[in-house]
C-alpha cells in the first residue's frame, strides 16, 4: 500500500469519529497556522496474529524504521516507535497489550477476539476491528481489568491518536499557550500527571484532550464509549542541536489515559 495512502486513510477514519480534531483543525487554520503531524499512535494486542510487528509491517515496507522500545509495567503494555523515512512525515508509535500477562478470563476474551481475524487479514486495508461486533457486557469485563484492551475489542486496529508538533506553531509559542487556547475553546484536557506531561529537561513536553465519546455498534446494540483523542508535543534540542526525537515513558503512561472512561 502507498505512505501516503495509507496515512491518508488513517487521518480519514481518525477524523471521522473524532469530532474535537477536526474542529481543533479549523480553529488552528483560522489563526494562520499550518499543522505539522508529531506521531501518530496505534494499539494492539501481543502475539504472531497482531502484534506489534504485524502492525508496523506496512510502514517497514515503506521505509519506517524501528526506533525506541518502551515498557509500561503497571498497564502490561509494551511499545515500540518508527521513524519514517522523510523527516516531515510522523513519526509512529506502537503499543501493545501483554495479554500473557493478564487474567485467565481476559486472555481468553483476547483468544476468542483473535480467533475471527481471518487468515488473510492485512492491517489497514480495512480499519477497525477484524473481529466481530462484541457484546457491551465483554467490554465491561475488559474495562475492569483494562481500559486498554476495552477500547481495542470496540475500535479494533486504528489509530487513536494523532498529534500536532507545538514547535510547528507560530501564535502558539509554548505548550502553556496552546493548554490556554484549548481551554478557551472549551475543550477538555487530560490532568493525569498534570495537564501538561514531561519537562525541558526530558526534552519533551506534551499534553493531551480527553477522549471524544462515540456511538458504537455492538452485538446488542449502539452504546457510547470513549473514542480517540488529540495530543500536542512539543520537542526540545538534544546535546546534539537536533530535536529529541523519542518518548518518555513516565509521560506516555499518562496519555494513554486520555481514553479511560470518565
Amino acid at each position: 500500500m502507498d505512505l501516503g495512502d495509507l496515512l491518508a486513510r488513517l487521518w480519514a477514519d481518525y477524523a471521522a469519529i473524532t469530532p474535537q480534531a477536526r474542529e481543533i483543525h479549523r480553529l488552528l487554520k483560522d489563526a494562520g497556522e499550518t499543522i505539522v503531524n508529531d506521531h501518530i499512535a496505534l494499539r494492539t494486542f501481543a502475539g504472531e496474529r497482531l502484534g506489534i510487528d504485524v502492525v508496523a509491517a506496512p510502514f517497514v515496507a515503506a521505509g519506517y524504521r524501528p526506533a525506541g522500545v518502551y515498557r509500561f509495567a503497571e498497564k502490561k503494555l509494551d511499545a515500540r516507535h518508527y521513524d519514517p523515512p522523510d523527516p516531515a512525515l510522523p513519526k509512529l508509535f506502537i503499543s501493545e497489550l501483554r495479554v500473557r500477562d493478564c487474567s485467565p478470563a481476559l486472555q481468553a476474551i483476547v483468544a476468542d477476539l483473535i480467533d475471527q481475524v481471518p487468515a488473510n487479514w492485512r492491517p489497514f486495508v480495512t480499519l477497525g476491528r477484524p473481529w466481530f461486533p462484541v457484546h457491551i457486557a465483554t467490554v465491561r469485563r475488559l474495562r475492569d481489568e483494562s481500559e486498554y484492551a476495552a477500547w481495542l475489542a470496540a475500535h479494533g486496529i486504528r489509530a487513536n491518536h494523532f498529534t500536532v508538533q507545538q514547535n510547528a506553531l507560530r501564535t502558539l509559542p509554548t505548550l502553556e499557550s496552546v493548554v490556554a487556547f484549548l481551554q478557551a475553546h472549551g475543550f477538555a484536557l487530560n490532568a493525569a500527571g498534570g495537564v501538561i506531561k514531561g519537562s525541558p529537561g526530558q526534552m519533551l513536553e506534551q499534553c493531551s484532550t480527553i477522549a471524544d465519546t462515540v456511538n458504537i455498534r455492538f452485538t446488542d446494540g449502539s452504546y457510547t464509549v470513549p473514542g480517540c483523542y488529540y495530543e500536542f508535543a512539543r520537542r526540545y534540542p538534544d546535546a546534539s542541536g537536533q530535536l529529541f526525537g523519542g518518548f518518555i515513558e513516565g509521560s506516555a503512561d499518562k496519555i494513554f489515559e486520555s481514553t479511560d472512561r470518565r
